[in-house]
């Protein structure tokens, strides 16, 4: 599969494990359930990040896109 929009790029990493990091700098890190055009973003299994560390666990969030500076899939 190619990648020829921004969109698709979120598409292939559906399902699987993502970092999402935040304007206010917080990063949180769980599995990508869904997305829309907005960035809004459900996460399952979410955890908040500090320095690598977990903080807490969220559990399944819904991320405002606003909010979103970066999405990175890991592996």
């Amino acid at each position: 599969m190619t990648i020829e929009r921004p969109l698709d790029a979120l598409n292939q990493a559906k399902n699987g494990a993502v970092v999402v990091e935040l304007k206010n700098g917080n990063t949180v890190r769980g599995t990508l359930r869904a997305f829309d055009i907005h960035l809004n973003v459900v996460l399952d299994d979410a955890e908040e990040l500090k320095d690598g560390e977990v903080t807490r666990k969220l559990g399944r969030i819904l991320i405002r896109g606003d909010t979103v500076t970066i999405i990175m899939p890991t592996e």
